[in-house]
């Protein structure tokens, strides 16, 4: 049987093109095609920042062909119905524009779709704001937008209750397009730099939610691949193998020695050769420079299902890493950053002028990237190996700039739409060495890339699309 939503679409963008109808940027003959390209030219762009080249992507019942020849890997089909027919796995995103205004079951459908999905899966919705309702019903009123049965314009708030009964978590909202019409200059400085900010995103035209289905794609009991990035750190050797706890049944621990001038290297190997506990280890030395490049060649060797960070100063205990652990075997969360700054900690363990950077930098990073974060700069960092394959597919979207390996990771899972989540962590003083980190050198790094990733990731523009 055919949904409402396949009877009676009507184009996604007649609000936007029909009800202003009658304004003289262009002639008329050419106003809808103009008006209709610039709304589905922007709208992929701010889809394009996590449907990538490499993505493939299914639209249920789309109103027009408008994104079909946006997207590399693109399919379209009739209904939920219809995908469940082609006995195919969905896709990487799920695409569901403007279906809820049009859908008579929301609830049923997206109970249906939920049986489809398998976990890895990301849906896609785009949705107009309530605000834009009477512009919507003057417009039809009077004869410049096509007349439509009755729809569904509903809050955040309905979205959100429809999702959670249907097993979906909403992971991030963007609202965006306050000028759905294409005049040079101000409805570039209004969507692209306007829009995002708080008060005019009140505003805004379109409503875009990223939700994952509730339902994990690891192994029942998964394994782990501990990264130990070391340079400098002799004295901690020992210590990280005797206090880093078994969590799956076959866990490794891969040390990534960095161009050290003490004897970190040779104590590893050392280590290694006396070591009686259950976890594989994996040594390597350091092909490039900078904790980022050892960090993702650690990446490259592990073989487990989950991957953790640990710092090889131990300022971080490796004890509290089951906690990390138990957030992904129970599908809590998709990637885990360590928090510092929830618990006291010891008095020479962080400067002032360092909490201070940090939570300057969660702050702003917390907005650029659309889930709150309290401390963007632990270096304790866990995901699955599946989404990191996926994510290292897709880094040259940010390009290769990060010396410190987490935000590469960070941008990275909150463009995929990953499920993010914080642990709170112990913070210690060092007992050994010196830090690596050198705080206005690398403050300034940290600076230009909230810009860059703000450039890339909040303020989009249509190279998101392009960015290739």
């Amino acid at each position: 049987m055919r949904t409402t939503a396949e009877m009676a679409r009507s184009d996604p963008s007649d609000t936007a093109s029909k009800s202003i109808s009658n304004a003289k940027l262009v002639a008329p003959e050419n106003r809808e095609s103009l008006m209709r390209r610039y709304f589905y030219n922007s709208l992929a762009s701010y889809l394009s920042l996590y449907i990538r080249p490499e993505n493939t992507v299914v639209e249920i019942a789309p109103p027009s062909e408008g994104l079909g020849a946006r997207f590399a890997n693109y399919r379209a089909v009739s209904s939920v119905a219809a995908l469940r027919a082609t006995q195919q796995p969905a896709a990487d995103y799920v695409l569901l524009n403007g279906t809820i205004h049009y859908e008579r079951d929301i609830q049923g459908m997206l109970d249906q779709l939920g049986e489809l999905l398998e976990g890895s899966e990301r849906v896609l919705f785009v949705y107009y704001s309530m605000l834009w309702k009477p512009l919507a019903r003057f417009a039809s009123k009077i004869g410049i937008r096509g007349r439509t049965p009755e729809q569904n314009w509903i809050a955040h708030g309905d979205l959100e209750n429809f999702c959670y009964l249907a097993g979906l978590e909403i992971i991030r909202r963007d609202l965006k397009l306050l000028c759905p019409v294409p005049i040079p200059f101000l409805a570039t400085l209004l969507n692209r730099y306007l829009a995002p900010l708080p008060f005019f995103r009140l505003f805004t035209m379109l409503n875009i939610v990223i939700a994952r289905p509730l339902k994990s794609s690891l192994a029942a009991c998964p394994s782990v691949s501990v990264i130990v990035p070391a340079r400098n750190e002799s004295g901690n050797i020992e210590g990280i193998l005797v206090r880093c706890p078994m969590m799956g049944p076959e866990d490794e621990i891969i040390f990534v020695e960095g161009n050290s001038t003490d004897d970190t290297w040779e104590r590893i190997q050392q280590a290694k050769r006396g070591y009686k506990g259950a976890h594989r280890l994996i040594l390597a030395q350091q092909k490039g420079k900078g904790k980022g490049d050892a960090v993702r060649q650690g990446f490259e060797l592990a073989t487990k299902d989950i991957l953790m960070i640990l710092d090889a100063d131990l300022t971080t205990p490796p004890e509290e890493l089951p906690k990390f652990y138990s957030a992904m075997a129970a599908n809590k969360a998709e990637f885990v950053n360590g928090s510092r700054l929830v618990y006291s900690m010891e008095k020479e363990a962080m400067r002032f002028f360092n909490i201070v950077a940090n939570k300057f930098f969660a702050a702003a990073f917390s907005f650029v990237l659309g889930q709150r974060f309290k401390d963007t700069l632990c270096g304790t960092k866990v995901l699955s190996r599946t989404h990191y394959k996926r994510l290292a597919a897709a880094r040259e979207f940010f390009g290769d700039f990060d010396p410190f390996g987490d935000f590469d990771l960070l941008f990275g899972a909150a463009r995929m739409g990953l499920k993010i989540v914080e642990i709170p962590v112990h913070y210690h003083e060092r007992t050994y060495g010196t830090t690596n980190i050198q705080r206005w050198r690398h403050g300034w790094i940290l600076l230009r890339m909230l810009l860059f990733a703000a450039r890339r990731m909040k303020f989009l523009g249509y190279e998101t699309l392009h960015a290739r």
